[in-house]
This record gives structure tokens, sequence and C-alpha cells, in this order.
């Protein structure tokens, strides 16, 4: 009886958060104008606060006049000085963890500020809100009879002077609270393994007798262990090894592309799918109704919204405007302001609003993560939702893909080159490849206006790649497991060419 009435004392208790989520959701813009002066306020008497004179910024309009956008290229003189010891620069209270990041596009690692107010008010937070919200809509949940299977980074967290950095996965896990720990596995040991392979077989070994109620993390490499889990069991389905999993909470890549496969793995109508958008840099939406693809903006967790729509990034013409200004299926680069002291940053992401009562929305992309060199302005969520309707057409399953354009020579016409990895290959190549193409144009007009009669764009090259090319790529570039990224699309062909490379090296072996 004792974990049933945890369940339940448990589940009343996150419950209890919804009352302040509607708040935010009925006077959005009243709590982040109050929380952008509370950062303000806070901040006054740090180095940065009084360069650019906190103490008179009384309203979002001087803020926004007095303090450039910036980028980690940016801040990170200053941010190196706090990983030095150094205080009191841009946060008042000490920052001593440092998020370790490199992303999918730059091969320098970024050490992105976390502030003890970020962990506890914006990552922990969040989780217990991410729990909240699932269980508000599923009062049936049996979510803490059982343990909750995390897949997080694989490195260890490193000291200097006096200061710590490390996978953000690894800082939220070291400074877990114990209701966090008790209720998660693998163990603390096993999760901050820094061998993703070695890790992964420890996982299997430590998950596959455990009462797993919950699945969270990165859907490709996810994937990866849950087809492990398998091939040690034996059994054709993972309701065979854990009977009572309700619900896989995802977040880091598109989804789509692998929701087939995870049915074929979860084969049940009941078993539920939450979407989450978090970074280095803060926690920023969750999915809040069941069978939804927009994530609620989470509006009271320190981190203050701006945004820059891309229609005008980038150039003389752009913009700055605040959430109250924002519109419907427009694409918008996020800048944010927070509580570990990034003033105005950039983080890269783009995203766009499917509802403005309340503020929903759908991660796009990357802001170095699209193609245009042709005028057609691809971005990944296009190229996301094609293959997986060329993947369903073609009775496929994707692993893994990169994209990068074919440029102009001579009077030869441009053309995207695609390599993609299958779990199994398309059964009509022809005709995944007339699918994607159509998808694409379905999907984007600039991209149809281009590919019509050919006149901009020929049709699309598609390279098959040999199986664990991306793993082996990854592999080689120490980038296994975590957070870590495939470059989906770019608008040079470094990676393209890398791949193709190893691809064709194998081949030959």
């Amino acid at each position: 009886m004792a974990l049933p009435i945890i369940n339940s004392v448990a589940s009343w208790i996150l419950k209890k958060r919804i009352h302040q989520i509607e708040l935010f959701m009925k006077y959005p813009n009243e709590v982040q104008e109050e929380l952008l002066m509370n950062l303000i306020r806070t901040a006054e008497r740090t180095q940065f606060g009084l360069k650019y004179e906190f103490e008179s910024v009384k309203s979002y309009q001087t803020f926004a006049n007095r303090v450039p956008i910036s980028t980690y290229e940016c801040l990170e003189p200053i941010i190196e000085k706090t990983r030095k010891g150094e205080q009191n620069i841009f946060w008042p209270t000490p920052i001593k963890w440092f998020a370790k990041s490199s992303g999918t596009t730059n091969s320098k690692s970024k050490f992105i500020p976390v502030s003890a107010d970020a962990l506890e008010n914006c990552h922990y937070k969040a989780a217990k809100d991410l729990l909240s919200l699932y269980l508000n809509n599923n009062e049936e949940s049996q979510l803490f009879t059982g343990k909750s299977l995390r897949l997080g980074g694989s490195k260890q967290l490193y000291a200097d002077n006096n200061t710590f950095f490390g996978d953000l996965s690894a800082i939220l896990i070291e400074n877990m609270p114990l209701w966090a720990e008790y209720s998660s596995t693998p163990s603390n040991k096993v999760s901050l393994m820094d061998d993703w392979e070695i890790k992964l077989g420890a996982i299997v070994n430590e998950t596959r007798y455990e009462n797993v109620t919950s699945l969270a993390g990165v859907p490709s490499w996810m994937l990866v262990l849950l087809n492990k889990v398998l091939e040690e069991t034996q059994k054709t389905n993972l309701l065979e090894v854990w009977p009572n999993a309700e619900v896989y909470f995802h977040g880091g890549v598109a989804f789509d592309p692998y929701k087939e496969q995870y049915k074929a793995l979860f084969p049940t109508n009941t078993f539920q799918y939450y979407e989450i958008y978090n970074a280095s840099e803060g926690f920023f939406a969750i999915q809040d109704l069941n069978n939804s693809s927009d994530l609620l903006l989470m509006l009271d967790y320190g981190i203050f919204y701006e945004f820059i729509p891309m229609a005008t990034y980038g150039t003389l013409e752009q913009t700055i405007i605040r959430l109250a200004d924002v519109e419907i299926n427009k694409n918008y680069a996020i800048v944010i302001t927070t509580n570990s002291g990034l003033w105005r940053y950039q983080i890269g992401d783009t995203v766009r609003f499917t509802s403005l009562n309340p503020y929903r929305i759908r991660v796009t992309g990357r802001t170095k993560h699209h193609i245009n060199v042709f005028g057609e302005e691809l971005i990944i969520e296009n190229a996301d939702n094609a293959i997986a309707k060329a993947c369903q057409a073609t009775n496929t399953e994707m692993i893994d893909y990169s994209v990068a354009p074919i440029f102009m020579e001579g009077k030869e016409k441009g053309a995207h080159e695609w390599i993609i990895e299958f779990r199994k290959n398309p059964s009509d190549e022809a005709l995944f490849k007339k699918v994607l193409d159509e998808s694409l144009q379905s999907l984007n007009s600039d991209y149809e206006a281009k590919r019509y009669n050919n006149m901009t764009l020929n049709a699309p090259v598609i390279h098959i790649a040999r199986t664990n090319l991306f793993y082996d790529w990854l592999k080689s570039q120490n980038k296994l497991g975590g957070q870590n990224k495939i470059p989906r699309l770019s608008n040079q062909r470094d990676y393209v060419e890398q791949l193709l490379l190893l691809n064709q090296e194998v081949f030959n072996d």
C-alpha cells in the first residue's frame, strides 16, 4: 500500500501548482513586465547593472534602449572572469556552476552560467511543473508507483578555480533534491559515466528489472538505449520489460521523425508523449495538453523573453519585440534575460507561436541551421515534417539525416543534397524522394517557388548512409550521448562533405 499512498500524496502536492500556472496564462504580459523589473532591481549593484545604470531603469523601453543584444562571444570575457572566481559581475549571488555546451555548429566550448536561482526557480521548478501538468491531465496516473528512466549527459563535472563545469544534466544530477534521486533510475554514478558505450550497458543492467513508469531524454539517443534493452532482454516490445510505463518526456530534437518507431516500442494507445523545451540557458516551455505538439511558454521561471522576427534577422531592418507584440505563425529568434545574468542574450533557437492566449510555441530550428542559399528559407521544422511523411509513405524508419546545398556551377542549377541513415531502407527510393520533395513544397512556399519547373533548384539528391554513419561521425567528434545532435541543415557543405567521405571510406573497405 505504501507506493499508491506516495503516488496520491505526490500527485496532490504537485497539482497545487496549477493555479499559479493559470495565473500567468491569464496575465502573461503583466507577469513578464514584473519579472523584468525584478531582475533589473536584483542586479542593480552588479558591475553590469552599474555600467548600464539599472537603478534608473523603470520601464522595458529604457532597458531595451540601454542594454545591447548579446551573443556568447559578447559575454565570454565577463563569463571567463566569473569562472576564475570573480563574482558580482553580471549577477549578485555567487555563480559556481557552468554548463559546458558546444551545440552542433561550433566546436569551441561555451560555458553558460547557472546560478543557484536558476537551478531552483527555473530548472527544478520546470521539472516539477512538467509532472504537475501531466498529472493534472491524467488523473489515473500511477507515475510515482515506479521510477523515471532518465538519459542525461555523459560527462563528469570538472573543477576549475573553485567553479565547476560539465553537461547541464550532470549539474542537475549533482544538485538534485533527494525526492528526485529516489524516484529516478539509473543511479547517479551510472548517469554521470563519461564513456557512452560503457554507460549504455550499465544503464541496461540497472534499469531492466526496475518498475519504470516514465522515461526522459533526447529521442535519438533514447532510441539507441531502448533498442539495446530489447536486444539484451530478447523481448518484442518494451511493455514486456516495463509493463507500467505510461509516458515519455522528450526534447532536444524534433519527435515527428521518430514517433512511429516509439509507437512500435510501446504498442498501446494509452502511452503518452510529452515534449519539453530546455537548454543550458534555461527551461522555456512544456507541453501542457495531452496529444499536442504545442508547448506552453513558461513565464515565471526568472526568464524575460524578447523576439527577433526572422524576416529581418541579421539585416539593417532587424527589430526586437516583446512577447505582447508577437504574431501567430511567424518565425522568431529568441532573446532572453535570465536569473543567471544573461542579459538580452540570443540563444540561437527559432520558434513560431501557435497560440497567443495562452502563449504556445513550436520550436522550428536554429538561427544558424537553415538553408537559404537560393532564397528557399528552408528550416528544420520543414525538413523534419517532410522526412516523416516520406518515411510513412515508404514504410521506413529514419535514424538521422543532414542536408546541405549543391551550389550552382556555370549553367547548372542548384539543389539540396541529403544524406539519410535508415533503420530499414525505403521500400521505394524513387517514391521516397518524390514525397520528400513534394512535402517540402507543400510546407514551404519559398522552396516551392524555387522548385517550380526546376527554375532555380533541381530535385533533391539523396544518399543512403551506411549503418552507424552518424554514430561514427559523432564518435569521431567526441560527441556521443547526452544532448549532442547532428547538424541537420547547413548553408555550407562542411558537415555533409565529412559525412560523405566517412560513408565512402567504409564502403571501400
